[in-house]
This record gives C-alpha cells, sequence and structure tokens, in this order.
C-alpha cells in the first residue's frame, strides 16, 4: 500500500492518522498539502479530522474547493479507496463523495469522549478487521457531527448495507445513529469517530490499531 495523508490548513489529526498508517503497514505515508495540484502515486487516501479553514462557512466547505481535491475526486471515481474521519467526512459529504450532510449537534454542544459503536457491515476494506455486529470504542471531538439525510438516503445506505457504523449511545443526534457510511461502491468510506486516537493501550485502547490492520490486510 502507498498511503496518502492530505493535510488542510488547521487540520490536527494529520500526523495521528499518518503515524496510525505507518504502524499499520510499516510504510510512511505521503503528507499531501491542500494546495498542491495533484497527488503523489498513492492507493489508498486519508483525509483527516480538524478544523480546516477555522470551520468557516461550513464545516468542510472550503476544503472540498482546495486544489489537490480535484485529484482526491478522480482518484475516489476510479476505485482508489479513501477514508474521511470526522473533518475529512464532512469534507467528503461536501464534495458529494457521500450523501448527506453533518450538522450542528442536536444539543448544540462540542462532544468529545470515548463512544461504543456497533459494526453493522465488515463487509467492507474499511471494517474488515472486526466481527459483525461487534462493538468497538473510539473517541469522538465534534461540534458538527449530526448526520442528516432525507429519508429515501437514509433508506438507501441502510438498504445497501452502507451504515458501516452505528452509534450505541448517539452522542450528537445523528440520523438512525449513524457513525460512518460507505459511498454506493464501498471505495469511500466517511466516520465521526476517531479510530487513529486508540492504536495504543497508552492511549486508552488498541480498537483502532485492528481498524488499521484490517484495512492493510484487505489491502494485499
Amino acid at each position: 500500500m502507498k498511503p496518502s495523508v492530505i493535510v488542510f490548513p488547521a487540520s490536527n489529526c494529520d500526523r495521528d492518522a499518518a503515524v496510525a498508517l505507518e504502524q499499520a503497514s510499516g510504510k510512511k505515508p505521503a503528507m499531501v498539502w491542500h494546495g498542491e495540484a495533484s497527488l503523489p502515486d498513492t492507493d489508498f487516501i486519508v483525509l483527516p479530522g480538524g478544523f480546516s479553514y477555522g470551520d468557516y462557512l461550513r464545516c468542510g466547505a472550503m476544503a472540498g474547493k482546495s486544489p489537490i481535491m480535484s485529484a482526491v475526486i478522480e482518484k475516489a471515481k476510479a476505485g482508489t479507496p479513501v477514508i474521511g474521519i470526522c473533518n475529512g467526512f464532512q469534507i467528503l459529504c461536501e464534495t458529494g463523495l457521500l450523501p448527506g450532510a453533518l450538522l450542528r449537534n442536536a444539543k448544540l454542544n462540542f462532544v468529545c469522549r470515548t463512544v461504543t459503536l456497533k459494526v453493522e457491515n465488515n463487509q467492507s476494506m474499511f471494517t474488515s478487521g472486526f466481527e459483525k455486529n461487534a462493538y468497538v470504542d473510539f473517541p469522538v471531538a465534534h461540534h458538527d457531527g449530526n448526520y442528516f439525510a432525507d429519508d429515501e438516503t437514509l433508506n438507501r445506505l441502510d438498504g445497501d448495507g452502507r451504515v458501516a457504523l452505528r452509534y450505541v449511545d448517539n452522542p450528537n443526534g445523528s440520523a438512525r445513529n449513524i457513525a460512518g457510511i460507505l459511498n454506493d461502491a464501498g471505495n469511500v468510506f466517511g466516520l465521526m469517530p476517531h479510530p487513529e486516537r486508540v492504536i495504543s493501550p497508552l492511549l486508552g485502547g488498541i480498537d483502532g490499531t485492528r481498524f488499521f490492520k484490517g484495512i492493510i490486510d484487505a489491502a494485499a
């Protein structure tokens, strides 16, 4: 695997994502500045968490217009795996690579704690490290993580098995407890929780290690 991590102004989880990927794959990912017009030779792309452009306008809206995103969108449409974590999920929705939107949390507060998730679909490369219906613990840290889509879209996501992760105790009001979804082709995945923050017992858990190791194994 040749991973790349996109770095936006005010990204704050890009290095965490890079460490998690290197731990899982043994390879240092390319760190790609958002202002670049093209990607290096890559076969896996991460849009990390943070507060790109200070979350002005809407979270992820300005980052979605960054020069590098044209290349990311092209790669995604050609089948390259792309994962968006937290702010990265917001960016994927803003660019139309994933349906729906991430709204302000239902109680209008910033949520920062570990949450339990249920693995609804483990047939994706992104969740293949877990058993179906397994429970995993990832941290969340967001103010705009309330996933919203119209009923038709929600029914389609459910019917097609594209809801990969659901909250057990919904921290933000997300429709149908959705924490992470796949695109129709299954190569684009967005989730609000942060697996890259639990890759060592010293960091509070290793469910993130299983997450990234599963991705590497599935891509082998």
